[in-house]
């Protein structure tokens, strides 16, 4: 197997080749890896094909699938919060930002395998990007618990709820803050950010969280829980205790 796809609504990615591993990544349904090693009969050593992740996951999450496949650029991906997805007579529940890779008329193709799907498709390259947009999409997550590695609604993490986001916009950025902190086009100052923007914040120098601006006073972000809260030059003010938890580092406009 060169090339697989995510067959489970969310694949845990690990940094090692076992289950007690620090889950670094989640993979959703419908997106392609290529797999760089195996251990075992079940551990594959992968790198995502849409952001060049790589850790460990097991096989029985993937179904084998072409280079030409996997390749192929992902445009339709899932719109509802929850979506179900057919394969054979069995049904699961997948994710809002889950990949549709070959649909066509609710029809779609993973490897050898059919799946339908009569949920919301959403034309990521054609809803683009906007103002509304980000809040419509954001805004739905409010509340949804932090999780190390993860990117559903039922645990994320701060850069990986950016990257969903941004990913239903027709927008691909890397996988964590410190690497999206290096896309885009910075801007000088907090007063001129606009709702979209992305704040970067550091500890000790190093880039260690990220959120979306929906102005140049509020933030949504994933800490603890994904929240909105106030900013300032300084930093993030946290709504609930008044106290300042993030440094601000920098701001990026990545459209």
């Amino acid at each position: 197997m060169s090339f697989a796809t995510i067959i489970v609504p969310a694949a845990p990615v690990r940094r090692k080749p076992r289950h007690q591993s620090e889950m670094t990544n989640q993979l959703l349904f419908g997106e392609s890896v290529e797999i760089l090693k195996e251990k075992g009969k079940l551990w594959m050593q992968v790198k995502s094909l849409h952001d060049g992740y790589e850790g460990w996951l097991t096989r029985t999450l993937l179904v084998e699938t072409t280079r030409e496949a996997a390749y192929t650029p992902l445009t339709m991906v899932t719109g509802g919060l929850l979506n179900t997805i057919e394969i054979g007579d069995q049904t699961m529940n997948v994710p809002v930002g889950s990949s549709l890779p070959l649909i066509w008329e609710g029809r779609g193709q993973l490897g050898n395998k059919e799946y339908l799907f009569r949920g919301e498709q959403v034309n990521r390259k054609e809803q683009g990007f906007s103002e509304n947009r980000v809040r419509q999409l954001s805004f739905r997550w409010l509340n949804a618990p932090y999780l190390w590695g993860g990117r559903t609604i039922f645990g994320v993490d701060c850069s990986g709820f950016v990257q969903v986001n941004y990913k239903m916009m027709g927008i691909d950025l890397p996988r964590d803050a410190w690497q999206q902190a290096q896309s885009g086009k910075l801007v000088d100052k907090l007063k001129e950010a606009r709702c979209g923007d992305l704040a970067f914040f550091d500890d000790k120098d190093e880039i260690v969280h990220v959120g979306i601006l929906l102005g140049p006073d509020k933030i949504i972000h994933a800490a603890g829980k994904v929240r909105i809260d106030r900013i300032d030059k300084k930093g993030i003010i946290n709504g609930d205790t008044g106290k300042r938890s993030h440094s601000l580092r920098i701001i990026k406009r990545m459209v």
